[in-house]
């Protein structure tokens, strides 16, 4: 049960949150929706992927889960994909640019002071552009307040990674505030 009393103790994870507040709800929603399904080149499942590592190293059970299902959706991979990102993606073929642009991702998740020089010229040595960087940036730091949102609110979420599959579909194929 969440710290505060929601309109509906059912839905989990920040769904419950945004349906508590729609006036708060309408620009987190656009905001996820622009990171993570707007123009980019960036693929939405590599933007989902980076959205579910940040989650994963926050220890944010359902953003990790629910935006690793949508990755599965977008990339046709299968919930495997959940568990592989907890391992850093050992088994799922990404790019080298893909990698460095996770590795600014963490950075920023500790701290955004911790992203160098280096990392930024490693990321620019595997093709990553000065927007894919930006972007990288701040869904990782859009991701940290989501995170911070869900969890610091105390919310419920599913355990089981097969419960994220329905949400991940949406999440992918229909977008974020559509549901």
């Amino acid at each position: 049960m969440a710290h505060i009393k929601l309109n509906n103790e059912e839905l989990p994870g920040i769904v419950g949150l945004l349906n508590y507040r729609p006036e708060t709800a309408r620009p987190l929603l656009d905001l996820a929706e622009t990171l993570l399904r707007g123009p980019s080149r960036l693929t939405s499942g590599e933007r989902e992927i980076i959205a579910s590592s940040v989650s994963y190293w926050n220890q944010c059970h359902f953003c990790h889960t629910s935006h690793a299902a949508a990755a599965a959706a977008h990339l046709k991979s299968g919930l495997n994909l959940i568990d592989d990102i907890k391992a850093g993606l050992p088994n799922t073929p990404v790019s080298d640019k893909l990698r460095a642009l996770l590795h600014i991702a963490h950075q920023v998740q500790g701290n955004g002071k911790n992203v160098t020089d280096e990392d930024i010229a490693a990321a620019r040595e595997e093709g990553a552009t000065d927007t894919e960087i930006h972007d990288t940036v701040l869904i990782a730091a859009a991701f940290c307040m989501f995170n911070r949102y869900v969890d610091g609110l105390g919310t419920w979420a599913p355990g089981p990674n097969e419960a994220y599959a329905e949400m991940g579909e949406r999440m992918a194929h229909v977008g974020y505030g559509k549901y």
